[in-house]
C-alpha cells in the first residue's frame, strides 16, 4: 500500500506549472511501474518461514488477546494472523518447527547444486520459491512437517493450554498384557493445527480457474499435506519395560514421533519421485504424462521445471555453485564435474584439527590429544 501511494504521489509530480513534463513522461511512468511491481513482489515473497529467522517471545511472555504481538510478526497472512491472536503460545513452536525444517532441508540437499540456502530473514529462501519446482515442493512439505512435529511434541510436554497427551486409541495388535498409556506425542492435534495454520495463506487466495496462479496454489496445498502425512505415517508405538531387576514382566506403551531425520529421508524419496503436473480447464491438477500413476496425498508434485542452479541468476533466485566445495572422486551430484557444471575447480590445502589417541583414566574421564592433518579440498570456479 505504501509503495502504491508513493507511486501515485510521484506520478502526480511529473508535470510542471505549465502542464508539461519536467522529466520524460514515458520513462518516468515505466520506472514507477517497475518500482511498484518490485514492491508487490517483496510483499508476496514474505512467508511464515521467517518465524524461524526472527526471535519469538516465549509463551509465558504473551498477553492473551494482545494483537500487537501478532501484528509485529513478519510474513503472516491475514488468516495466519488471526490464528496467531487466538493461539499466541503456539507461535514460538511454529518458529521452532520452521527452523528444524530449514536445517533438515539443508542436510538433505547439502550435496546438491541447490542446497536450501537462506538468503534473508523475510522471504528466507528468496525468489527461488516463486518457481513451482521440485525443490519448492520439498521445502513446502518439510516445513509443514516441521510444524506438525513441533506442535505435537509441545502438547506432550504440557507447553500448550489447548492440548495435552495423545488420545490415540490402543493399537489392535498390541499384546493384551501390555498397558496402553503414558504420555504420547499428540500427532492428531499437531496435524490439525498445522493444516489450519500452514494452509491458511493458500486458502485465502482466489485465482481464476485454470490459471497458473491456481496451479501453484493447488501444488502448495498438495505438498503441505504430503509433509503432514509423512509425520503422521512415521509416528509409531514406543514401550518401556517395568518389573523387578528389569525383567520386563510389564510394558507401558504410547505413541511417539519418529526422529525428524526419518521424516526428511522419506520426503527426499518423495522429492526424487515427484510428479510433474499441470492445471486443467476445470481447475484441477492433472499429470503431464498420463503413463505415470496419479499422485496420492502422500506424494509431492510440481508444476515448473527446475533451473540448473549452476550460475547466479537474480531472476530465478539461483545462487550458483561458484565457491562450493566438491568431491573430486565422486561421480554423484556432489562430484566436482556435476557440482561445478563443467566450469572446473580450484584446489587448496586446509588444516584440520581432530581429537585423537584418546585414553580412559580411572576415575572417570577421557583424555585426548589433538592431531592436525593437511587435506586437499576443491571448490568450484
Amino acid at each position: 500500500m505504501q509503495g502504491a501511494l508513493m507511486c501515485l504521489s510521484l506520478a502526480g509530480q511529473r508535470r510542471g506549472s505549465r502542464g508539461k513534463c519536467t522529466m520524460p513522461g514515458t520513462r518516468l511512468i515505466l520506472s514507477l511501474t517497475l518500482l511498484c511491481g518490485c514492491t508487490q513482489l517483496l510483499v508476496e515473497a514474505s512467508s511464515w518461514w521467517s518465524l524461524a529467522m526472527n526471535p519469538i517471545q516465549r509463551p509465558e511472555m504473551y498477553i492473551i488477546g494482545a494483537q500487537p504481538v501478532c501484528s509485529q510478526l513478519p510474513g503472516l497472512s491475514p488468516g495466519q494472523r488471526k490464528l496467531c491472536q487466538l493461539y499466541q503460545e503456539h507461535m514460538v513452536y511454529i518458529g521452532e518447527g520452521a527452523k528444524n525444517a530449514i536445517k533438515e532441508c539443508q542436510y538433505q540437499f547439502r550435496q546438491r547444486r541447490w542446497n536450501c540456502s537462506t538468503v534473508d530473514n523475510t522471504s528466507v529462501f528468496g525468489r527461488v520459491m516463486s518457481i513451482g519446482s521440485r525443490e519448492t515442493a520439498f521445502t513446502y512439505a518439510v516445513s509443514a512437517a516441521g510444524v506438525v512435529n513441533a506442535i505435537s511434541r509441545a502438547c506432550r510436554e504440557g507447553e500448550l493450554s489447548t492440548c495435552g497427551c495423545s488420545r490415540t486409541a490402543r493399537p489392535k495388535d498390541l499384546p493384551r498384557d501390555w498397558l496402553w498409556g503414558g504420555c504420547g506425542d499428540n500427532v492428531e492435534y499437531g496435524y490439525r493445527f498445522a493444516k489450519e495454520f500452514v494452509d491458511a495463506r493458500e486458502r485465502e487466495r482466489n485465482y481464476a480457474k485454470g490459471s497458473e496462479e491456481q496451479a501453484r496454489t493447488l501444488m502448495n496445498l498438495q505438498n503441505n499435506e504430503a509433509g503432514r502425512r509423512a509425520v503422521y505415517k512415521l509416528a509409531d508405538v514406543s514401550c518401556k519395560c517395568h518389573g523387578v531387576s528389569g525383567s520386563c514382566s510389564l510394558k507401558t506403551c504410547w505413541l511417539q514421533l519418529a526422529d525428524f531425520r526419518k521424516v526428511g529421508d522419506l520426503l527426499k524419496e518423495k522429492y526424487d519421485s515427484a510428479a510433474a503436473m499441470r492445471i486443467s480447464r476445470k481447475g484441477k491438477l492433472e499429470l503431464v504424462n498420463n503413463r505415470f500413476n496419479s499422485p496420492t496425498p502422500e506424494d509431492l508434485v510440481y508444476v515448473d521445471p527446475s533451473p540448473d542452479y549452476c550460475l547466479r541468476n537474480e531472476t530465478t533466485g539461483s545462487l550458483g555453485t561458484k565457491g562450493r566445495l566438491c568431491n573430486k572422486t565422486s561421480e554423484g551430484m556432489d562430484g566436482c564435474e556435476l557440482m561445478c557444471c563443467g566450469r572446473g575447480y580450484d584446489q587448496f590445502k586446509s588444516v584440520q584439527v581432530e581429537r585423537c589417541h584418546c585414553k580412559f583414566h580411572w576415575c572417570c574421564y577421557v583424555k585426548c590429544k589433538k592431531c592436525t592433518e593437511i587435506v586437499d579440498q576443491y571448490v568450484c570456479k
